[in-house]
């Protein structure tokens, strides 16, 4: 049976889907029908051009790479990707330094609450809270939307606070359970290590930093960046949900295997 392909983004719209999320691999891509951005690239090269074909695309449709940090479950295929189809790679001097991506064929630096755009998509930059040399995250925004890329940080600082404020979809990081991390079967240094205040953050902190954000203008808030071993998705929804009065119909969840077909922000 063949497999049905989810129909491209059409422009006037800011749209995302996830590649997949998780310990495994992560990345994510945003487009407004015209321009095409993929956030982090954590599978090997054949997977993701795998995944990529699922959502429609060959991979020099892509218009850049923007990279978070410098952590394997982000940027495993970045390199690979970069050289073999000639795409521009924007990231910090810091991630660079780790020497985990190898030779970039186009290399553009990301200075960190410094605005940039890549064709029709505006993106903010945003130091977070994490174990790595100079992470970011993004806000991204074209078409009246703005959408907030939130993964990997410890701990909602007032600074990630305030930077994203406003947005109308956000995919935000829901780790681990807090049970599970502490009986689960991770050793004590990394226990304290993904819980840590420079880790992952917690179901109950993403619910807290939802809380502080507001939820009256957010259309669609996606669960990403799940643990394997340390959390589910029902416990990821558990946590959301009642800030939603009871209705989930905003929430998903960004698979490791599946990831997540196109979503339109309205």
């Amino acid at each position: 049976m063949t497999a049905v392909v989810p129909p491209e983004p059409a422009a006037g719209r800011l749209h995302y889907a996830s590649l997949g999320s998780g310990s495994k691999g992560n990345a994510t891509l945003v487009s407004d029908g015209e321009t095409r951005l993929l956030v982090d690239c954590g599978f090997g090269l054949k997977e993701t051009e795998r995944r990529l074909a699922r959502l429609g695309l060959h991979p020099r449709q892509l218009d850049a790479v923007l990279v978070t940090h410098e952590h394997g479950d982000h940027v495993r295929g970045v390199g690979p990707l970069a050289r073999r189809h000639g795409l521009p790679v924007y990231l910090t001097p810091g991630t660079w330094l780790s020497g985990r991506l190898g030779e970039l064929p186009h290399r553009h630096w990301i200075t960190p609450q410094s605005s940039f755009c890549i064709q029709g998509i505006d993106i903010d930059p945003v130091t977070v809270p994490h174990d790595a040399r100079e992470p970011v995250q993004f806000r991204l925004a074209a078409a009246g939307r703005r959408l907030g890329l939130l993964t990997d940080l410890g701990h909602p600082s007032e600074h990630v606070v305030e930077a994203f404020q406003g947005c109308d979809a956000l995919i935000l990081e829901c780790n681990h359970d807090v049970h599970l991390l502490e009986t689960g079967p991770y050793p004590p240094s990394l226990r304290r290590r993904v819980g840590g205040q420079w880790g992952h953050l917690a179901n109950a902190q993403a619910a807290w930093l939802l809380q502080r954000l507001g939820l009256d203008r957010l259309q669609r808030i996606v669960c990403s960046h799940l643990s394997e071993h340390n959390n589910r998705p029902e416990l990821a929804l558990e946590a959301l949900t009642p800030l939603l009065d009871g209705d989930d119909s905003r929430l998903t969840v960004a698979a490791q295997d599946q990831g997540l077909d196109w979503q339109a922000i309205t």
